[in-house]
């Protein structure tokens, strides 16, 4: 056990760091028997036989110090992630092992969570048809991308710049939608009279035909 103890620390970081979804276990090689368990969730206990069946046959004496990453199922059946790592005394005699048991299953299933959020409508010519004229979402987009050309706050903007894009958006088709003044110039940071004033001096300078 003595020269098991300086490993606990690390162990127990290891489990707290990814807990609840990792266990952490210390085996006896010469014993063959389980030392220390963090963060226990498949149901052993120290003393426990450690189940490893032929010591030379894993290469713990050949220098190999860490083994996997594998996958198995673990005593609720779920899949577990696991990696070994040999422990060595100062003489670099390997004497015991330390095994990261990571439960995937519980990763999986906020996998699918997310999934389920970010899945998509099979069939989604209605929603076209709903959110055809999203104007809200179209000016927010031109009007970032319109600032971030320019790398500035709207607030820095010049007049001319701020007609220009006024004009930009009303040559989109942006002013169409109900009460598209009133969210440009919220945006903006101006008065709804600015955005006029902007639109009536367009026409005022729109050439003859």
């Amino acid at each position: 056990m003595r020269d098991f103890k300086k490993y606990f620390p690390i162990a127990e970081a290891i489990a707290k760091l990814l807990y609840p979804f990792a266990e952490v276990v210390l085996h006896d090689i010469k014993k063959n028997q389980i030392v220390k368990i963090f963060n226990n969730f498949t149901q052993r206990q120290v003393g426990d036989s450690s189940c490893i069946d032929d010591i030379k046959s894993k290469g713990f004496e050949k220098g190999l110090d860490i083994h996997g990453p594998f996958i198995q199922k673990n005593f609720y059946g779920h899949d577990v992630k696991y990696t070994t790592s040999v422990l060595r005394n100062d003489d670099g005699k390997a004497i015991g092992l330390m095994c990261i048991n990571f439960n995937i299953e519980r990763v999986q299933h906020i996998q699918n969570v997310f999934n389920l959020f970010l899945e998509t409508t099979a069939d989604s010519s209605n929603l076209d048809e709903l959110f055809n004229d999203d104007w809200e979402n179209r000016i927010n987009i031109f009007v970032q991308r319109f600032r971030k050309e320019r790398n500035c706050a709207f607030s820095k903007l010049t007049t001319q710049e701020r007609m220009q894009l006024v004009h930009l958006l009303h040559e989109a088709g942006a002013f169409r939608a109900t009460n598209a003044v009133n969210y440009t110039a919220k945006i903006l940071g101006v008065s709804r009279a600015t955005i006029y004033n902007h639109l009536n001096t367009m026409e005022m300078n729109k050439p003859e035909t």
